[in-house]
């Protein structure tokens, strides 16, 4: 459709207009052609922030000139986004875009249009998060789901009932007969929190596969899969936030007078809702600090949000102020930083790691996004290199999610110009310079060499942190340090560092030395499962080491179990009980542990016996300060009696245990029916019964 020239114009133009007064003509070109690669291609080579930007000074012009709206401008209409392989079918009222805004002063000004409209000086806001997910629409007859829908082009959409009726979170049926209610259309959107979509990303970079560029990606993608199984199996969540239709059996139920009541009678009938977030306020200056307030906590959060939604909160002043054809006027989304950015691929460096895997890291030209300057982005391996086209000069589209790891979304290959080099992989170990392998099925070369210095430093650093072994004022850089110094050579030197010559490098003072000594020290008291998790073991993570420590009385007797005994344990599967017999039965390994248990350090488990108690398959969250204990001994004690702990209220929890000065959660919790609220006392009460 287009050439590569006239992408290349078209890229110029867009960047060109960010900063100065496009042509109109030409500004509804340049927006068509991103709406084409954005919604036809789903291929956008503009970063979300920049289109909004080029959006809103049309939606500037037109304003100011009205005579010079036409039909067919991008204002006219909302992009298409629907599916072949789906049933199309209409939605009972459409869905609209957002108006928003990356200015606080926008939202001010969005304040003093609404008077135009509503002449009422007592108008209520509720301010909401926006979530970065994919957007559903759901209807409900006689207290039964009866179909769910993407967003599709506002007015109709694919209908996806079946994938929709896999997500947990929703509820098949409720009683929204309670309230009078016949039938009901709700929105919402569909999401996968962080810690999934980590969890996703990673089993695709296992497979050999390119990461999701970020979970509302993930999301919209799990909605389209023809597998309804895989749809559950990717644990998606869902959030209901507008009540857009709603027929009643008999009167009008006054409840759903205000977004906020709707929303509090969603929360009721069992669906998660902004409930616990929202906010309600009678001036935008308090609305336009929450939203301030909320973006300095965005990271905290389990799941990604890229603003804050502002609404009237009363039905009838929204139905005063209307909507356009492409948004409401009663609503307004207050966007946080981008997330996104364009910069230049310089260079790749080849980096080995702690198991021997090479990771090949791309060098950028620093460019910050969501307030971190980024420079340096994880290639992951050669395949994905080769998916996407990688060369060092490319001009890539990066993107930092939340607390995910930046990486690089694409290049865009419409900007090369010839002089773009291709990303060679080493067929050697750039460290020791042992030749390569690549073992079958896998997707990353490793260095076997289980002596490469590489390999040697960066499994000191794992033991050593704060996850597993805890050796404060250890850093990265006193690991590095000392191993180039000849101090360190091996995890177990670490218990036999002389401090005479630790006192003769610059930046050793008594002080130091004696915190370094007394780290060092305290770390041999640790639990066997932080020792089992600091050895390194491929696939291991911290739940599995946990597991391991309570199948034992000793850390030796891990050697003694069979392939068949280790996948009878919890969340141990075949990989990883070949990993764990693999590393158990190595001569190399058994020497390191046996001298770490001469140096004194904790090898003791605390096995299981007999059924795991009450606390077996409860959730618990602790919330506040406790009386008779820390919050990780109380965590502890959950663990060892079979509970599992999360990290949020949800529905999912079973038991939110209360100290002093508990803050939100407990607010949250109180609005879920199913969660048990229990202070300390009850918490002790719990373990007692379940021994």
């Amino acid at each position: 459709m287009y050439s590569r020239e006239e992408i290349r114009q078209l890229l110029e133009d867009s960047n060109t207009y960010l900063d100065h007064s496009p042509d109109i003509g030409r500004l509804r070109e340049l927006l068509r052609f991103h709406e084409y690669r954005y919604y036809v291609k789903n291929d956008p080579l503009l970063s979300d922030e920049a289109y909004d930007k080029l959006y809103k000074k049309l939606e500037e012009m037109e304003r100011a000139h009205p005579e010079w709206i036409t039909p067919d401008s991008p204002t006219q209409r909302i992009g298409k986004d629907l599916n072949d392989d789906f049933k199309t079918v209409k939605h009972l009222a459409p869905m609209l875009s957002l108006e928003n805004s990356y200015n606080p002063q926008d939202v001010i000004e969005w304040r003093q249009r609404l008077s135009s409209f509503v002449k009422s000086p007592h108008i209520h806001f509720s301010v909401e998060p926006k979530y970065d997910g994919a957007g559903i629409s759901l209807i409900y007859e006689n207290d039964i789901l009866v179909r769910g829908t993407t967003r599709g082009d506002g007015a109709e959409g694919d209908d996806i009932t079946t994938n929709i009726r896999q997500i947990r979170s929703i509820p098949l049926s409720t009683t929204f007969s309670k309230f009078g209610i016949r039938r009901i259309e709700i929105r919402g959107e569909i999401l996968l929190t962080k810690e999934n979509f980590r969890i996703f990303n990673d089993s695709l970079v296992k497979e050999g596969l390119a990461p999701l560029a970020n979970p509302r990606n993930a999301a919209a993608g799990s909605l389209r899969m023809k597998d309804p199984a895989e749809v559950g199996r990717r644990r998606l969540e869902a959030v209901l936030y507008h009540v857009s239709f709603v027929e009643y059996s008999g009167k009008e139920n006054p409840k759903l007078n205000t977004h906020s009541g709707t929303i509090e009678v969603l929360n009721t009938l069992g669906f998660k809702t902004p409930w616990g977030d929202m906010k309600t306020y009678n001036t935008i200056d308090d609305v336009v600090n929450y939203c301030l307030d909320f973006e300095k906590k965005r990271d905290e959060l389990p799941y990604e949000i890229d603003g804050m939604v502002v609404k009237v909160d009363e039905k009838e002043f929204q139905q005063m102020a209307g909507s356009t054809s492409h948004h409401p006027r009663w609503s307004m989304a207050f966007k946080f930083k981008a997330r996104q950015a364009t910069t230049k691929l310089i260079d790749v460096e080849f980096q080995v790691g702690r198991t021997g895997a090479v990771t090949p890291v791309a060098k950028l030209e620093p460019v910050p996004i969501g307030g971190v300057t980024v420079s340096s982005v994880s290639l992951f391996n050669e395949g994905i290199i080769r998916e996407k086209d990688l060369r060092i000069g490319d001009t890539v589209i990066v993107e930092r999610a939340g607390d995910v790891i930046p990486y690089i979304v694409k290049p865009l290959t419409e900007l090369r110009d010839g002089s773009e080099r291709h990303i060679h992989f080493p067929t050697h170990c750039p460290v020791c310079h042992d030749k390569l392998y690549k073992p079958e099925g896998e997707a990353v070369w490793r260095c076997m060499n289980i002596n490469c210095p590489a390999q040697v430093v960066e499994r000191i650093i794992h033991f050593a942190s704060k996850d597993a072994m805890d050796i404060k004022s250890l850093g990265e850089s006193n690991v590095r340090r000392f191993y180039e110094e000849k101090i360190i050579s091996d995890i177990p030197s670490l218990y036999a560092i002389d401090f005479d010559r630790v006192a003769g490098l610059e930046g050793f003072g008594k002080k130091s030395i004696d915190n370094l000594r007394t780290a060092i020290e305290n770390s041999k008291k640790q639990e066997l499962n932080r020792l089992i998790f600091g050895l390194g073991i491929r696939y291991v993570g911290e739940a599995s080491a946990k597991e391991l420590a309570s199948s034992v009385n000793n850390l030796s007797e891990l050697g003694n179990l069979s392939m068949e005994q280790l996948q009878a344990l919890k969340d141990i599967g075949p990989r990883v009980s070949e990993s764990i017999y693999s590393f158990f039965h190595d001569a190399h390994n058994l020497k390191m542990l046996n001298e770490l248990a001469q140096k004194g350090l904790n090898m003791k488990g605390i096995k299981r016996i007999g059924h795991p108690g009450r606390l077996a398959g409860k959730t618990f969250l602790f919330t506040g300060t406790l009386e008779g204990m820390k919050r990780n001994e109380a965590e502890k004690l959950a663990e060892e009696q079979g509970g599992r702990l999360l990290s949020s209220v949800s529905a999912h929890l079973d038991y939110l245990v209360v100290g002093e000065s508990p803050g939100s959660k407990l607010e949250k919790a109180r609005k879920i029916n199913s969660i048990q609220v229990i202070n300390e006392k009850e918490f002790l009460d719990l373990i007692s019964h379940s021994k």
